[in-house]
């Protein structure tokens, strides 16, 4: 006879045993059809905010009213500027120094031997082992006045000249005398249009084939930045405008042309815009500061060749601190919206953070950003100040005369005061950014979150 089983026995090998049973349902517990269930808003982080994809969610009533407060008046800043910077009803001013009209040709042939003028010959067999030796070289022009026609050129051999051989595609400099006479033209340089072209279409495809349609929006960003340069920035500084304040005025157009068309009209590339030009004001007041100190005159080679061709003086220092300026904003653009977004993302990710620790959090991505901009913008430089190093090297003077030189102190504050914004630009974009996330009501956040992804 088998006894019954007291509660809490353990079942014999091989008995399955059965769940309890369930009490009866009461009204909360009768399952609901699926269309009555509802989602509660996610608030957390998880993947809810498509990790970066898309456009930016819109942002409240509220910050684009303060945003628009504080950005309009330095948008009227920047036109008004412009407008009044901008050389009406004048041309830009002719070079003093004669540069001859470029002219294609093609070598056909090119031999070394001694300098002879046309008409002369060589007396004797050997040649003066102490003349230096020329190029002689034959072209074929294909445009120009004498489009078609030969011509014979001699040109000096010099460490500083080009070595020219037969088959280059070359320019030649006319001076608008006899089209016929040899000594109308000068070899001058290499044509480099078609490899220039094949990069430009290889980087243009690479953009577009990454970035789609935002990649779109970067290439005419970056025409449009052209275009202030060469249609305001230039032709201002050579009327005689001050430099620095063209410079100022033309980044302010770059920046918010090339911010707002690559990353779209919102709360977070305003405040990245607000960082950028904070950042970029202190960039200029430092540049100006210790430029001043250091009696830094900017006159290196290229300022003493414009300042020959124009025929007259310019503000070379301030020339200087202009390209100080606009040689930062691509690395400002980059911190700043770095920046703003990531104190964006920590604020919907969680609503409940102060500005202060919205503040503490982005500061904490911010460092990490830090090194690589500022070790980006010393390479730059270092890279195209890198002949007038390797000329002051060998100059066989102390390292501090070295480092005291013109060329050499215009490239340490051109370094240090662009890494001083590039740092600076993190805090401030953060705090910017910190206060007017800030502002954003949770209900807003939630509102504007996007659902969570399946995966």
């Amino acid at each position: 006879m088998r006894l019954p089983r007291r509660a809490g026995d353990t079942p014999p090998p091989g008995t399955r045993r059965r769940p309890p049973a369930r009490p009866p349902q009461s009204e909360k517990d009768t399952p609901q059809p699926a269309a009555a269930k509802e989602t509660p808003p996610a608030t957390g982080h998880g993947h809810g905010h498509g990790h970066g994809h898309g456009p930016a969610a819109p942002a409240s009533q509220r910050v684009r009213k303060l945003l628009i407060w504080l950005l309009a008046p330095l948008a009227l800043a920047t036109v008004v500027g412009m407008i009044v910077l901008y050389p009406w009803g004048s041309s830009l001013p002719k070079s003093a120094v004669p540069q001859g009209t470029p002219v294609q040709a093609a070598i056909t042939t090119a031999t070394s031997g001694p300098c002879l003028q046309p008409g002369q010959v060589q007396v004797g067999s050997q040649p003066d082992p102490n003349a230096k030796p020329c190029l002689t070289v034959d072209l074929q022009m294909s445009d120009g006045p004498a489009a078609g026609k030969p011509v014979r050129l001699t040109v000096p051999i010099e460490p500083s000249t080009p070595r020219f051989t037969a088959g280059d595609k070359v320019v030649l400099a006319y001076n608008g005398g006899n089209p016929l006479d040899p000594q109308s033209f000068t070899l001058v340089d290499f044509q480099r249009g078609t490899p220039l072209v094949l990069l430009a279409a290889l980087f243009a495809i690479a953009v577009l084939v990454l970035g789609r349609w935002q990649g779109v929006a970067a290439l005419v960003a970056l025409v449009l930045s052209f275009v202030v340069i060469v249609l305001f920035v230039l032709p201002a500084i050579l009327a005689g405008e001050n430099p620095l304040v063209v410079a100022i005025a033309g980044a302010g157009a770059i920046m918010f042309l090339a911010l707002y068309l690559t990353h779209g009209l919102s709360a977070r590339t305003s405040v990245a815009v607000l960082g950028t030009l904070v950042s970029l004001a202190l960039i200029g007041i430092l540049s100006a500061i210790f430029s001043a100190a250091a009696s830094l005159t900017g006159l290196d080679d290229s300022t003493t060749t414009l300042i020959a061709s124009l025929g007259h003086g310019i503000d070379a220092r301030g020339l200087l601190l202009a390209g100080i300026v606009i040689g930062a904003l691509g690395v400002l653009d980059d911190v700043t919206i770095t920046q703003t977004s990531a104190v964006w993302e920590l604020r919907r990710a969680n609503p409940s953070l102060s500005w202060r620790e919205l503040y503490s959090s982005g500061l904490r991505i911010g460092r990490d950003h830090v090194g690589s901009a500022v070790n980006t913008l010393v390479m730059a430089y270092a890279g195209a100040a890198l002949p007038v190093m390797l000329y002051s090297a060998i100059s066989g003077v102390g390292l501090g005369s070295l480092l005291g030189s013109e060329d050499i102190a215009a490239e340490i504050i051109r370094t240090l005061a662009g890494s001083v914004g590039i740092v600076a630009a993190v805090p401030v974009t953060t705090v910017l950014a910190a206060l007017i996330a800030a502002r954003e009501p949770v209900e807003h956040l939630i509102s504007t979150s996007k659902p969570a992804e399946s995966h």
